[in-house]
């Protein structure tokens, strides 16, 4: 399987249309809007998940789509950012500059053809992984937000965001234990035979045990299981997380790069 342009727009509308989940899950003044092929999301201004995916991927990103995008997250007094696919192609990214859009972040894509059968790798045999239920909603977010502990200012931002996950269609969330206690959670979220992973989170005195190791595991089992034939995820270049994929079997999609609107054009 190459890295194309059909694996980009499978991928990018897979990571769409779970941010839409999201939203939807979220409700009151959250919300998203397709606006010229690419999926506008809404979660209020402070929400990593407002921006848009899918920018340029499947129509055009004219400068009157770009304006209509751009009016959509201002009448929410919301800042302005495009997650941009690189194979949107170059001619955007010149537009982006000259409206005013600086870079800010970058992040890999990684895939993982799970036609091809999946690595078998050695996990700790003192973490024990099921699928959460209802009843863990409230101890699968703690956890989650656990995980951050050290970034004070995300972390309850992380455990908010878990609680909604956790309620949106669509989402399975994965619970790793150690000793009968919660050390991790992960998520898993399928779209057009893609089984897009998210959410892994270790709390910091199970680091290094191959929790997420474990969550990583079971989510490609049961993507495989439901009929996929892709997994992704997305990973800070060169992190542990992008490392641990690579373990599995990942490779590098592509690396997009996360555009904010700095001021009008």
């Amino acid at each position: 399987m190459f890295a194309d342009l059909e694996l980009a727009r499978r991928l990018e509308g897979t990571e769409a249309s779970a941010g839409a989940s999201f939203v939807r899950a979220r409700g009151g003044d959250a919300g998203w809007a397709e606006i010229g092929g690419a999926y506008a999301m809404f979660d209020g201004p402070e929400s990593p998940l407002t921006q848009t995916f899918g920018l340029g991927m499947f129509e055009p990103a004219t400068n009157s789509v770009l304006t209509e995008i751009e009016a959509y997250f201002r009448t929410r007094h919301s800042p302005v950012h495009h997650e941009v696919c690189p194979l949107a192609g170059v001619p955007l990214m010149q537009t982006l500059v000259k409206r005013g859009y600086r870079p800010y972040e970058v992040s890999n894509v990684v895939f993982l053809d799970l036609t091809e059968g999946m690595k078998e790798p050695v996990l700790n045999p003192g973490l024990t992984m099921r699928i959460a239920q209802d009843r863990d909603r409230e101890a699968y977010a703690q956890a989650a937000a656990q995980g951050w502990h050290e970034a004070r200012d995300v972390a309850h931002l992380v455990g908010e965001l878990a609680r909604v996950m956790f309620a949106a269609a669509g989402y399975t969330g994965f619970v790793v234990e150690r000793d009968g206690k919660m050390v991790a959670t992960a998520g898993l979220v399928i779209h057009n035979c893609v089984g897009l992973l998210a959410g892994a989170s270790t709390v910091p005195e199970a680091r290094g045990q191959g929790a997420q190791r474990a969550a990583l595991t079971a989510r490609l089992q049961h993507a495989a299981e439901a009929g996929c034939d892709l997994a992704m995820m997305v990973a800070e270049p060169g992190s542990a997380s992008q490392r641990n994929a690579e373990r599995h079997g990942f490779r590098v999609a592509y690396t997009r790069t996360k555009w904010r609107l700095e001021y009008p054009a």
